[in-house]
């Protein structure tokens, strides 16, 4: 890249391909850090942002473009870029954009793209279904690895704490105030998860903001900017949205919930212990994700270390808000009405016989989940 090649219009020399904003935004960064005498023309483009802008940015021709799939295809569609001088390509988190759903537009891309380059694939985890793609993709690829493959980082200390998901909102209160934070990332599998997470914290008067698909990009920027800075020291999000993201400092890593992916938990806890420092990975566990955990444990061998639950946390549960009940209708309130008589025999009779079933028949089984607050 450090060829004084000339740029031609609506073209660029190198193409990095990012499955989110965020880290599309972090890799130019670090390209115009480590670049900064290379006199580089270096641009970013991906969704969430006016289009126009980035047409008119990348119109006199780039040396270096990253970008997310989506909004690349949509400036291809719009004749505002053309791959065919792309010397170099890179793919980077390729697990996860097959995670994402991305496989179709990456081969459009790719036929886009010259026979002639040099490319590149990164990936923190190596699945089998990465290890076909760059068969597809590339051509006698040489492989290089860093770490063993899905081995977690060895200065993370890895702990476990059993819970009932209902309650799983009063121990990360506890934790959050109790453990010696620098800064926590805490990861939800939903969204909607991750809201409900930040609303609590934030009625608990612990200061912290929520990143994930449904906030706007301003909205996005804003809150990991204020974690870098220091200005919050929790940040609540989804594995979509972190993954990839660097930021120095964070010392604890809290999976409120256990991804479904065993994949996905090394690169969660992989946002702490980074540069040589010590980090804690502390995940909460109910009844329905101890399967999860022991994938987990499989893929990294590593035995996660069981904590017991705090002695204030029994407290802390019962100051937690109630989930509301949902009104009852008048039927409703009608049978209920009944069973509280002698009518046994009456047209309620079988109802109220299966939810009262025997020790280990299905509906003393439903009776146990709704009452441990699994879900």
């Amino acid at each position: 890249m450090n060829n004084p090649k000339a740029r031609a219009p609506l073209t660029c020399r190198m193409l990095v391909l990012s499955p989110t904003r965020e880290l599309a935004a972090q890799i130019a960064q670090s390209f115009r850090d480590y670049g900064r005498q290379l006199q580089l023309r270096i641009e970013t483009v991906f969704g969430g942002v006016p289009i126009n802008r980035q047409i008119k940015a990348l119109s006199p021709g780039i040396d270096v473009l990253v970008a997310t799939p989506g909004r690349l295809l949509d400036l291809i569609d719009q004749r505002a870029l053309s791959l065919r001088n792309v010397e170099i390509f890179v793919l980077d988190e390729a697990d996860q954009m097959l995670d994402l759903g991305f496989i179709h537009a990456l081969k459009r891309i790719d036929k886009m793209l010259p026979k002639e380059r040099q490319s590149l694939f990164f990936s923190a985890t190596m699945p089998k279904t990465i290890a076909e793609l760059g068969d597809r993709f590339l051509t006698n690829p040489v492989r290089v690895s860093v770490t063993p493959e899905s081995t977690t980082a060895e200065r993370v200390s890895q702990y476990v704490t059993f819970v009932t998901q209902r309650e799983k909102q009063a121990l990360l209160t506890i934790r959050l105030r109790e453990e010696e934070i620098d800064r926590a990332l805490v990861f939800t599998r939903t969204k909607h998860g991750a809201d409900k997470v930040v609303k609590h914290l934030q009625a608990s008067n612990i200061p912290c903001a929520a990143i994930h698909g449904n906030k706007s990009q301003a909205q996005r920027t804003l809150a990991l900017q204020a974690f870098r800075k220091g200005e919050i020291r929790i940040l609540i999000a989804t594995d979509i949205a972190a993954r990839g993201i660097d930021v120095s400092g964070v010392s604890h890593v809290f999976n409120f919930e256990l991804p479904n992916v065993p994949e996905q938990y090394v690169h969660r806890i992989g946002r702490t212990a980074r540069a040589g420092r010590d980090g804690i990975a502390i995940s909460f566990v109910d009844g329905e994700e101890r399967g999860w955990l022991r994938q987990i444990e499989r893929l990294t061998r590593v035995q996660l270390q069981p904590v017991p639950l705090p002695e204030d946390f029994a407290a802390e549960v019962a100051r937690m808000p109630q989930p509301k009940q949902a009104p009852a209708t008048a039927q409703r309130r009608h049978e209920d009405a009944r069973r509280g008589g002698d009518n046994a025999n009456g047209p309620n009779a079988k109802r109220r016989h299966f939810g009262n079933r025997k020790p280990g028949g299905v509906g003393a089984h439903k009776g146990a989940i709704r009452k441990t607050g699994s879900r």
